[in-house]
């Protein structure tokens, strides 16, 4: 009986030998890219980490009580002090850096290419597949062109976090500017403004809410990338969670989830109550 299957496309050795060309022209190119991202992760870090404690933990109170509330505000202090009491303040502090980095980066990319994918349906047909690829491709894929591209490490981690985290940030921003209602437009145009002034003044304030809860799914898609990257030498609290794993130590892995998700609930109340803030 004929088999349809016999005859199979070689996809894998194309990809293979796709990224192996990207390797052995561009890789300089690639290493490249690391340096600004290396100085920035490597100058929060440290940052993070010669400020006391004390400090670290009345910012987040300060800014939990000034955008949410003094809930928010409790529960932000409490949360991080009890990470730093089970011994993990300092892999939360370069955790903290990783996720910043990467999100200042989806943010300065993002964001432009929202605006732009809103002013152009051309422009977002064409992006909508690579954003597609972009949700939809297993984290575990991403790790190994980016180690053949930018070796292993915490830089490393945090260029797989960009790549895994940026879609929404690009989605939302894109949606919450096409969705401002026409009639403000053209009665702004109507008093003279220009397309900047429309799109600063009208558009991207109204599209705030919207802007922000992508800012959101942002971070929360980069801590989820904090596990997967200690995979590739990143730093964090995924560390103690892989370690766990290697050793089948229940505690330790544990441990570093309980940070990470103290961490994520801290992130995400401040950032949805900072997205209330700015639509109002």
């Amino acid at each position: 009986m004929f088999d349809i299957f016999q005859y199979t496309i070689p996809l894998d050795d194309w990809i293979a030998s796709g990224v192996d060309w990207l390797v052995g022209n561009f890789r300089p190119q690639f290493q490249a890219v690391k340096i600004p991202i290396q100085w920035m992760l490597n100058g929060i870090d440290d940052l993070l980490l010669w400020l006391p404690p004390e400090i670290i933990l009345l910012v987040f109170l300060i800014v939990g009580w000034k955008t949410a509330g003094w809930k928010v505000g409790i529960f932000s202090f409490v949360g991080m002090a009890f990470i730093g009491f089970i011994g993990l303040w300092s892999e939360t502090m370069t955790t903290l850096a990783m996720v910043f980095s990467a999100v200042v980066v989806c943010v300065l990319i993002g964001v432009p290419l929202g605006i732009f994918s809103s002013r152009s349906d051309r422009f977002e047909a064409f992006l909508r597949p690579i954003l597609d690829a972009m949700q939809t491709t297993p984290a575990f894929v991403y790790l190994v062109p980016v180690v053949m591209l930018f070796s292993i490490g915490t830089v490393a981690g945090v260029i797989a976090t960009i790549i895994f985290s940026m879609p929404p940030i690009i989605r939302l921003t894109n949606l919450g500017i096409r969705q401002v209602h026409p009639e403000l437009i053209e009665a702004t145009y109507s008093f003279g403004a220009t397309k900047r002034q429309v799109l600063w003044k009208v558009q991207i304030p109204l599209a705030m809410k919207t802007i922000m809860a992508g800012l959101n799914q942002t971070i929360m898609l980069s801590l989820s990338m904090v596990v997967i990257a200690s995979l590739i030498g990143a730093g964090g609290l995924g560390v103690p969670v892989f370690e766990g794993l290697n050793s089948l130590r229940v505690g330790l892995a544990g441990i570093g989830g309980i940070g990470i998700v103290l961490m994520a609930m801290v992130l995400d109340r401040i950032t949805q109550a900072l997205g209330s803030q700015q639509q109002e």
